[in-house]
């Protein structure tokens, strides 16, 4: 058995319009330098850039994995939504992140955001890996508000939604995100560590 590798999930390209500067392209080749067997690109409310991403990623040997990082409504508060990072796992999951996008930008638009209400993933999330959006989601939100019984009611809810498959992120923040890991724990998830990467160097 190899001993496991990083692998970069929460990648904003270029398409990321406002949120990502890192060329397709670039980025690619710098994974392929660091010998990176895969690579995630889950931009910003699209999936614009998939194709030229599929083309470079198998051009350079290396796997590569589609996701996009949603903004979710706050019903308590709509002008703080929250965001969830979704990774397709087959082809069911491609067409119901498709769905979910088009709805959000057809049905619930709000401030400039296309939001997807966690209502809509009652219908199945067959096919989709979530991450609980690092610092920006409303698990590590409620932590760093000081609320670690809302974030424990957060990730159980999000486990609900995503039996077997929701993931809590764990990135380089307030030492109370940290306890992300054990409200994770506690709901039938897993901890998995990431960080927001927009740059290809610093």
């Amino acid at each position: 058995m190899t001993d496991p590798q990083f692998v970069h999930l929460r990648l904003h390209t270029e398409y990321s319009v406002s949120d990502g500067l890192v060329r397709v392209g670039e980025a690619v080749g710098r994974a392929r330098d660091m010998a990176m067997p895969a690579l995630g690109v889950s931009d910003l409310s699209n999936t614009f850039g998939w194709v030229k991403f599929y083309r470079a990623a198998r051009g350079a040997g290396i796997k590569p994995i589609f996701g996009c990082d949603v903004w979710v409504t706050n019903a308590a508060d709509r002008n703080r939504p929250s965001r969830l990072l979704l990774l397709v796992q087959h082809r069911e999951g491609y067409r119901r992140l498709c769905d979910l996008l088009t709805r959000a930008y057809l049905e619930n638009l709000h401030r400039g955001h296309a939001e997807i209400d966690p209502a809509w993933l009652r219908d199945g999330t067959d096919g989709l890996l979530a991450l609980s959006g690092g610092d920006a989601g409303n698990v590590a939100q409620a932590l760093l508000d000081d609320k670690p019984d809302a974030a424990r009611a957060a990730a159980e809810a999000w486990a609900a939604l995503f039996p077997g498959r929701y993931y809590l992120e764990l990135q380089r923040l307030a030492i109370s995100t940290l306890l992300a890991s054990a409200s994770g724990r506690s709901a039938n998830s897993s901890a998995i560590s990431s960080g927001d990467l927009k740059y290809c160097s610093a």
